[in-house]
């Protein structure tokens, strides 16, 4: 593990892990797993699975697996395998030796198949998937048999082997376990474990054209890897009786399946299906959007392992689904990059400053703190000269009370520089905006300081126009407008935030020309920023905003 071992509060999982030791269950043994399915990118809600299974393994210094369920080959690629290992090693994790794939036991599953048929556990069914369904019952009306339901062991074998072969077109026949068509569980009725997809796999090519359905595989997949404690989500509760039964009837190695809540993000939706419709209808421009929920997305924005592993910890873990604010993981970005971002100055909406009293051709270097929560940061130098970008909304012409930043005849602080005074306005005369200030300075304050002792209650940022670099600074907002978008009976399409995108041109100080693409920095006064991953460069730094500043979770849990 190359993430550190830390003491966790307990919680329900960590109770029956306990307990299991205590009673020797396995030998004493903790061996966990994480069962992605290849057929789009982790979002943070695997990201708390991850944390789990690899923090269980890491605690009880045990092993956690990692591997792929890739049983479905019409909705899986290479890039997608890919990108959970990619996801899952900048998480902070590391399976060692122990990548494995469900197509590793395609073989193993097979004969698992025919044993059951002998033992008359599994018959070949010509049912259509439509007619399996209505045959299949409600929660207040038992199931109907399939005529199907009684052939011989015999001819269950020769079909089955016929379906193997490719004898058969896809959809026209499945092999169904033979259990209890009256089960109050409607898992249990008779499912489905292997059907006719004539389709290329990934890893396999063309040697399969049965593959089987992931509640057939599931198990047997644990039990191949003497997985010892297979933590799943809450939705495959009802499945642990059908887990229980194919391992008990194929008489293997028998693990334990215990289930808790997944996480719910407000103002998210974590289905990938749904987020495979943003990304194919151009909603946003990839997996890796930093809008996305995705880590390849949060990645991109500027979120860091640390902060979305302590988020993980601070949520917990549950047995009853909830919703968890957006907020929270926020919080714990900022502070996070409060902690360990550069400190840099930005102007995204510039107005031009002229010092009427600082030499034409003059510019000196001002001393600039990288970060004030980490004194071995040390500091900088930031270029000044006579013309500067200030932000527009820090000056008014006719300042509302309260208003503390710049205006006709009053002095503010600059930033690591100087105290100004606004002695002139310049407007354009068709518009009658303002765009220009002519400002005075007083030497005497370099650094901010007032010798003289007198007050100034405003301090504004800045950059020097004669070298500021242009940057595209890209402004993300929340995806979706609703607190609850998966909950749309229109669906989530239809809340999408058509302002969850801004591009600016800014300026930035001179230090960031070369910032390398993920490295974050705090805009001062403006917010968390990244360099883009994929589009920054020396010739054209793009930043995204990762956060604002202003930090609403941390405001709920001092009312809490």
């Amino acid at each position: 593990m190359t993430v550190s071992e830390q003491p966790r509060p307990s919680d329900f999982i960590r109770d029956i892990i306990d307990d299991d030791i205590r009673a020797n269950k396995y030998g004493g043994r903790v061996h966990t797993r994480f069962p992605p399915e290849p057929n789009g990118y982790l979002h943070i809600g695997h990201a708390k699975s991850i944390c789990l299974n690899f923090g269980i393994a890491a605690q009880y210094r045990g092993l956690c697996n990692l591997r792929f369920d890739d049983t479905n080959p019409t909705k899986e690629e290479q890039e997608y395998v890919d990108s959970i290992l990619d996801s899952v090693r900048w998480l902070g994790f590391d399976w060692e030796d122990r990548l494995y794939y469900a197509s590793d036991y395609f073989d193993q599953m097979h004969d698992y198949a025919v044993q059951l048929i002998k033992a008359g556990g599994a018959y070949v069914d010509d049912l259509s998937a439509d007619e399996i369904r209505d045959h299949r019952g409600t929660l207040t009306q038992p199931g109907k048999e399939s005529p199907y339901r009684n052939r011989s062991v015999e001819e269950n074998l020769d079909l089955f082997a016929r379906m193997r072969a490719g004898e058969f077109e896809d959809g026209s026949r499945v092999l169904r376990a033979k259990i209890d068509m009256a089960s109050p569980n409607l898992n249990m009725r008779d499912p489905v474990m292997y059907r006719i997809l004539h389709a290329d796999h990934h890893r396999t090519g063309s040697k399969w054209c049965i593959y089987p359905m992931y509640d057939w595989a599931h198990g047997i997949e644990d039990s191949i890897e003497r997985i010892t404690h297979s933590i799943c989500t809450l939705e495959f509760e009802d499945h642990r009786p059908l887990y229980d039964w194919f391992l008990e009837q194929l008489g293997v190695y028998h693990p334990q399946q215990i289930e808790f809540a997944r996480l719910n993000l407000s103002y998210t939706v974590m289905s990938k299906r749904k987020l495979l419709q943003l990304v194919e209808k151009g909603h946003v421009s990839g997996w890796d959007d930093p809008r996305m929920p995705t880590i390849a997305g949060l990645r991109r924005r500027g979120y860091t392992p640390s902060s979305i592993r302590d988020f993980c910890d601070r949520i917990g873990v549950a047995k009853t689904d909830s919703t968890i604010n957006i907020a929270l993981l926020e919080h714990c970005i900022r502070e996070d990059l409060n902690r360990t971002a550069p400190r840099a100055m930005a102007v995204l909406n510039p107005l031009r400053v002229v010092i009427d009293n600082y030499p034409d051709s003059e510019t000196e270097e001002l001393d600039a703190i990288n970060n004030p929560e980490d004194q071995g940061a040390g500091t900088r130098k930031v270029p000044f000269s006579r013309v500067l970008y200030i932000e527009r909304d820090d000056f008014r012409e006719n300042p509302p009370s309260r208003f503390f930043r710049l205006a006709p005849g009053r002095e503010v602080r600059l930033r690591y520089a100087f105290l100004i005074t606004c002695v002139g306005v310049k407007k354009d005369e068709s518009t009658g905006e303002v765009v220009e200030l002519h400002c005075t300075y007083d030497p005497a304050t370099r650094g901010g300081d007032t010798p003289d002792g007198r007050k100034v209650k405003g301090t504004i940022h800045w950059v020097s126009a004669d070298h500021a670099v242009q940057a595209e600074v890209r402004l993300y907002d929340r995806l979706f407008t609703v607190e609850n978008p998966g909950d749309v009976e229109d669906g989530c399409e239809s809340v999408l935030n058509t302002d969850s995108l801004e591009i600016v041109t800014g300026h930035v100080e001179p230090s960031l020309a070369n910032a390398a693409p993920g490295t974050s920095y705090q805009f001062e006064r403006l917010g968390y920023f990244c360099a883009d991953l994929k589009d920054s460069s020396p010739e054209r730094p793009v930043f995204n905003r990762t956060v604002a500043l202003r930090d609403s979770w941390a405001k709920i849990e001092k009312r809490l």
